[in-house]
């Protein structure tokens, strides 16, 4: 196994710089996603990982050493991609062990080799078939044990699940950290889709533009983004955005002016505002409750605003309304569970926005931070959602 530390790693096209001095430490044993939407440098990081791109500037160390200019072969890394590129004419068997056999490697070495990661697949029963007598799963999963044979100190996957309809994605993804979880390699994970990134890896870099805008766990990225590209990024139906203005702050908490009028308070630190800043307010859509226009609680007005029901998705465990506040730029979601009855489209609703639940971010576009208190910040989080809960 092998850590990976990449130092200022750039890369450039003639003028064109696409790769924009990225910093990053992937711990031994570790699975990493990169995470991030077409054209935004995950799959040239990877490729320049694996010594199939030349790194213009920076630094790459694979394990102690210093891996700029090694060639690929010596790199002591398996790479699996999204074409299966399996030799049609060879079985399984064949496919698997030819690299072993190029390396010169003893035929009974090669063949404990190549039935231990059959075993590992769960294909030992496929080794004697052809490429075209499998299923597109069967097909990634040879991908993968021709990488498993040579046992690499790093594995990097590069969308290795993309040609797979969406069933066989999820049990491919079971079968990736199940791989992971023996082997206990290295492994790096190129992907555009967020759900694989939040299912697999142990820790996420959300690229964008060529740069990481964030790395942590999973939850960190999804409860604490550390900017509006990330909180949009991750999540279905992605966060909600309402553009709003600042009308009063205090020590843990802030008033702010929603398009339309109402008044509504998020926890958040006041003394990184001031009157009349332009935010933008971010809530999951699991964290929004609908009740009746105009609906109070407990006496007081509720937390948030009137809207009008555009469109219902029913799923089956849970509908997604979506619907219109007058002036956002775009329409509000929130999720309900299966057996809340969703309102009609067309009828005029109320939202209401938990205060310990919505984000709030500055006209940079980045997170604004939360209230020093995190312990009275939990509690209020608990409190609000058990009033919200009253709403559905």
């Amino acid at each position: 196994m092998a850590s990976v530390s990449l130092q200022g790693i750039v890369k450039r096209y003639d003028t064109q710089t696409v790769i924009h001095g990225v910093d990053l430490d992937v711990a031994d044993g570790e699975f990493m996603v990169f995470v991030g939407p077409s054209g935004c440098g995950k799959s040239t990081l990877l490729r320049m990982i694996a010594g199939l791109e030349e790194i213009s500037a920076g630094q790459l160390k694979i394990g102690e050493r210093v891996a700029n200019d090694v060639p690929p072969a010596e790199r002591k890394l398996a790479m699996v991609f999204q074409s299966y590129a399996l030799y049609p004419h060879m079985t399984v068997y064949e496919n698997m062990a030819f690299a072993l056999k190029l390396a010169g490697q003893p035929a009974a070495t090669v063949r404990a080799a190549v039935e231990r990661a059959a075993d590992i697949l769960r294909i030992a029963p496929l080794l004697q078939r052809r490429p075209k007598e499998l299923s597109g799963g069967q097909r990634q999963r040879v991908a993968i044990g021709r990488a498993i044979v040579r046992t690499p100190e790093l594995f990097l996957f590069d969308e290795p699940l993309s040609n797979l309809d969406a069933s066989l994605r999820v049990q491919m993804r079971v079968e990736l950290s199940r791989l992971h979880r023996e082997l206990g390699t290295t492994m790096i994970y190129v992907t555009h889709d967020q759900v694989e990134a939040m299912t697999l890896g142990q820790r996420i870099a959300v690229f964008h533009g060529g740069r990481i805008e964030q790395v942590g766990t999973p939850h960190e990225l999804y409860n604490a983004p550390c900017n509006l590209f990330v909180a949009g990024f991750l999540g279905t139906p992605k966060m909600n955005f309402i553009p709003a203005q600042v009308l009063a702050t205090g020590p843990d908490h802030a008033s702010v002016l929603l398009p339309g009028g109402a008044i509504i308070d998020v926890a958040v630190d006041g003394a990184a505002l001031k009157r009349d800043d332009a935010v933008t307010v971010g809530v999951r859509a699991e964290h929004l409750a609908l009740c009746a226009p105009g609906a109070n609680h407990a006496g007081k007005q509720a937390n948030g605003t009137d809207v009008t029901v555009g469109h219902i998705e029913y799923l089956g465990d849970q509908s997604i309304v979506y619907a219109t506040l007058a002036g956002a730029p775009e329409m509000i979601a929130a999720r309900l569970p299966a057996e809340a009855a969703p309102p009609l489209a067309g009828a005029r609703a109320r939202i209401v926005l938990p205060p310990a639940r919505c984000l709030l971010f500055g006209a940079d576009g980045r997170a604004l931070p939360r209230p020093a208190a995190s312990g009275a910040h939990g509690a209020a989080r608990t409190d609000d959602l058990a009033a919200a809960s009253q709403f559905m």
